[in-house]
């Protein structure tokens, strides 16, 4: 054999080898790649979850005075994710923004005093509940208003898309120019004071928040048996079960471990 081609047959053999070594690796990563994607607690756990919330919602969320951001919501993450050993972070982005990202994959899950509908389980899955509300009147203390058929013909201000926006709808009609939505609950509530609006229509607790921390606002609230009650949940993408599943392991340790029962004064079976 003429030493031409020798070399040439080595350069083969060669080139034979390095595509026989890719294909293993490929193999290999693949295989490296199936077993993370079979064990996906585990990458999940390793991973920091983004959260979602809109910060204005006190006592649930809102921001202290070095910027932070506090509350219920953010304490019982707190308590899920230190049961879970896991890392979160949690950014406040706006009421309908958390919805629309997390809808898009720009946050894993979303935590800012979400009832439990469904209409808004067609589109997201909610973990079990950890917080009982309800809807509540409020309106100025000289205000003839004394319950929710008193509403007809006023205008009433609610938070854009919540279940007080629902309420409203259901009581005044879907379409009725009446209803004043607005971006938060605290802008609603100060429609009234401004007298822009007669009344509001916002969850309870954070009603009663509101005016502890504005006790010259020179407003009453009205409960009204027309209002059920509601459960607030944790809400990720539609299909996210294994975060679903994580979050609601976390939830029921908390749960039992009394936790959950001590950051919102609720005992919820």
């Amino acid at each position: 054999m003429g030493k031409r081609n020798r070399v040439f047959l080595f350069m083969l053999l060669m080139a034979f080898a390095v595509v026989l070594a890719a294909c293993g690796s490929s193999e290999n990563s693949s295989s490296s790649k199936d077993s993370k994607s079979e064990s996906g607690e585990t990458s999940l756990k390793d991973k920091k979850i983004l959260v979602g919330t809109e910060a204005t919602f006190a006592p649930f969320e809102y921001m202290d005075d070095n910027g932070n951001i506090v509350g219920i919501d953010k304490d019982i993450v707190d308590a899920i994710f230190t049961e879970l050993g896991m890392e979160y972070e949690m950014r406040h982005v706006g009421w309908e923004a958390v919805f629309q990202q997390v809808q898009n994959g720009e946050l894993d899950m979303g935590a800012s005093g979400i009832t439990i509908t469904d209409e808004r389980k067609e589109t997201f899955d909610f973990t079990e509940p950890y917080f009982e509300a309800t809807q509540v009147i409020v309106v100025t203390e000289d205000s003839p208003i004394e319950s929710a058929k008193d509403l007809e013909g006023k205008k009433v201000s609610v938070q854009i898309n919540s279940t007080g926006h629902q309420a409203a709808k259901k009581l005044l009609g879907e379409t009725n120019p009446n209803i004043l939505a607005y971006e938060n609950l605290p802008l609603a509530i100060q429609e009234v004071i401004n007298g822009t609006a007669q009344a509001a229509i916002g969850d309870n607790a954070v009603v009663y928040e509101y005016l502890k921390n504005n006790p010259n606002a020179k407003l009453k609230v009205i409960e009204d048996d027309a209002f059920e009650k509601e459960y607030y949940g944790f809400m990720v993408k539609k299909g996210n079960k294994e975060l679903l599943d994580l979050l609601n392991e976390g939830l029921q340790k908390i749960k039992e471990n009394g936790k959950l029962a001590e950051i919102t004064g609720q005992e919820l079976e």
